[in-house]
């Protein structure tokens, strides 16, 4: 997360929910991000954690969301 904090045009995050469970996002490494979806001020994700699926949404400046969902894509 503090990767994504550190992103131009990044405001912040903010943690949701928290899946519990070995299975959920077996196959992914912990602390892998994936955007579900872009919405009005930022986008909606759900990262890895060590035990589970953690749901977050990066507050991001005004028309930078694109550019951080590809930038996201490459850490």
């Amino acid at each position: 997360m503090r990767k994504i904090e550190a992103m131009d045009g990044v405001i912040g995050i903010i943690i949701g929910r928290s899946y519990g469970g070995k299975s959920l996002g077996a196959g992914s490494r912990t602390g892998s991000v994936k955007i579900q979806r872009k919405i009005s001020g930022g986008l909606k994700a759900v990262m890895q954690s060590e035990k589970g699926l953690q749901e977050i949404f990066i507050r991001s400046a005004e028309g930078m969301e694109d550019a951080l969902a590809a930038a996201i894509l490459k850490l």
